[in-house]
């Protein structure tokens, strides 16, 4: 899938591992229900809920100023006995 572009590995995120919740950057076009779709498609697990949010870009000084778009990160909460083996315990 081209939406999703990758885990994010933070502090946050990796306290989150313990709660069963798994965070990603995505595109800003993708909704939950799509990533919902897709990750129970893709790991073959059942997902209790989704949050997203958006993340500003940092603000740098420079003589060209760029309109950027925002990312967005979702966290996906799975639900009780799965588990994604590709994401650090």
């Amino acid at each position: 899938m081209e939406k999703s572009k990758n885990q994010l590995i933070t502090e946050k995120s990796i306290r989150l591992l313990q709660q069963n919740q798994y965070t990603f950057h995505v595109d800003s076009k993708l909704t939950k229900t799509e990533m919902k779709n897709w990750i129970e498609a893709f790991f073959a697990v059942k997902v209790k809920g989704i949050n997203s949010s958006r993340v500003a870009n940092k603000k740098r000084r420079s003589k060209l100023s760029l309109n950027s778009t925002s990312r967005k990160k979702m966290i996906a909460r799975l639900r009780d006995n799965y588990i994604i083996p590709l994401f650090i315990n």
